[in-house]
């Protein structure tokens, strides 16, 4: 369209005394909004002019002036700009037409820009909706409603983090985990415990885990169906997860090995034995044994350092691994202590695999869901102690849009970037700045 000049002109009071940097850092954050607003105004004002001009080129002697449609206002993310759009009439069928509004795309009835949305719905990913207000209201002196907040949300996730298909990326890994949320339905009645359940796959040895989907209230049998359909299923050599019998079952296909959590293998032992009547000191034997066991101790440090002539040390921790195993599992009698046994039968049978994937490759898997969970968790703590009753639609819109925040915050900006359909945007090609006291 061209470069246009802008003359702006500001007249500052400067106090003659107790004058400090803060001081003048508040004053001009107070000011931006003022400021931002008029260059915008005036920017509008300029391409409007410049395209009911271009209209009238076109087509001489076709579109007249016809006055200014009522004022309205735009609220974006440096405050509110009030505007009344020119309108034009086509002389050929009567009909008016608001050349700026159509040239920048700008939505009717729409006060709040989606522009200005970002900052409140980046919030509502760790505070409610309604603190998410009250603190842009607080930075900015204005914010949308914690509904308004809600419905752009979703409308930004519904049209940016989505799952689609992933059948070219060559994963090998699978990882698969699952919570438990409260739902609530209509007119806020109360629907209970569901869960909440999501996976994640990784190309290989040292490279990250993408997040595959998430699911409400879905079987594992439905999440395995959906990645099947969706991933290069056959190319998963590895599935990583806490032991849920359902999700081994329905996941694991035929010659994927299986690596359970050692972190989960050891922490939820105590539990068990408890819910088996072993309680306090008599959970002691079985505990130290084990804490015995090599393969629950090794590192991802550790297993990086790990060379050729380290097989036979890697041999034994497996050897050792099993013999430890097989002495919990004969100390836990089947009648006695069912669940504990097992518990530990089914640990035994999985959990070293890592050793042995890295003895067979010489790379090293994943041996534990703790990274995830770790950063899963101020998602998990989000959904149930701030907003602890959602909608299932409501969650899962909240949910894509928080995994995008928090797992891949350098993908943010481009997001949004996407979701405001930005092609081009101005740029500033030069600044001056000049005083004169008055």
């Amino acid at each position: 369209m061209g470069k246009i000049q802008l003359n702006l002109t500001l007249e500052i009071n400067i106090p003659e005394r107790g004058l400090n940097v803060n001081g003048i850092l508040f004053g001009l954050k107070k000011a931006n909004p003022e400021i931002m607003s008029s260059i915008f105004k005036t920017l509008l004002m300029a391409i409007e002019e410049k395209v009911i001009n271009e209209l009238q080129q076109r087509a001489p002697n076709r579109y007249r002036r016809n006055g200014h449609q009522h004022s309205r206002i735009l609220r974006t993310s440096f405050g509110q700009t009030h505007y009344a759009f020119a309108v034009v009439q086509d002389l050929t069928n009567g009909k008016n037409r608001v050349p700026l509004r159509e040239r920048l795309q700008v939505p009717k009835y729409q006060q709040y820009q989606d522009e200005s949305m970002e900052s409140a719905i980046g919030l509502s990913i760790h505070l409610s909706y309604q603190r998410s207000s009250f603190e842009t209201n607080r930075i900015r002196g204005a914010a949308a409603s914690k509904w308004t907040i809600r419905r752009k949300l979703f409308d930004f996730s519904n049209s940016q983090c989505l799952f689609g298909d992933m059948t070219k990326i060559p994963y090998r890994f699978l990882m698969a985990d699952g919570t438990k949320v409260q739902l609530q339905g209509l007119k806020g009645v109360d629907l209970g415990n569901h869960s909440l359940r999501w996976a994640l796959a990784s190309t290989g040895e040292g490279q990250p885990f993408d997040f595959v989907g998430i699911w409400i209230d879905r079987t594992w049998t439905a999440i395995a169906q959906d990645l099947q359909k969706r991933l290069h299923y056959n190319g998963l050599e590895v599935l990583v997860s806490d032991g849920e019998s359902e999700l081994i079952q329905t996941l694991r296909k035929p010659g994927m090995r299986l690596q359970r959590c050692v972190v989960h293998g050891r922490r939820d032992f105590p539990f068990i034995l408890y819910a088996d009547h072993l309680k306090n000191k008599k959970q002691t034997p079985f505990i130290n044994l084990l804490d015995s066991i090599p393969a629950l101790h090794f590192t991802k440090e550790s297993m990086e350092t790990l060379q050729s002539k380290d097989k036979s040390k890697i041999r034994d921790a497996i050897q050792k691994t099993k013999e430890s195993f097989s002495q919990i599992i004969n100390l836990l009698d089947p009648e006695k202590y069912p669940m504990s046994r097992t518990y530990i039968t089914n640990l035994s049978e999985s959990v070293y695999t890592y050793l042995d994937w890295w003895l067979k490759k010489g790379e090293w898997i994943p041996h534990t869901t703790n990274l995830i969970e770790n950063r899963f968790s101020q998602v998990k703590n989000r959904i149930k102690r701030i907003g602890r009753r959602w909608s299932d639609t409501g969650l899962l819109s909240w949910c894509m849009a928080t995994i995008q925040k928090v797992f891949y915050p350098y993908q943010w900006s481009m997001l949004w970037k996407q979701y405001l359909n930005i092609n081009k945007s101005i740029t500033l090609t030069h600044l001056s700045v000049s005083f004169q006291w008055v």
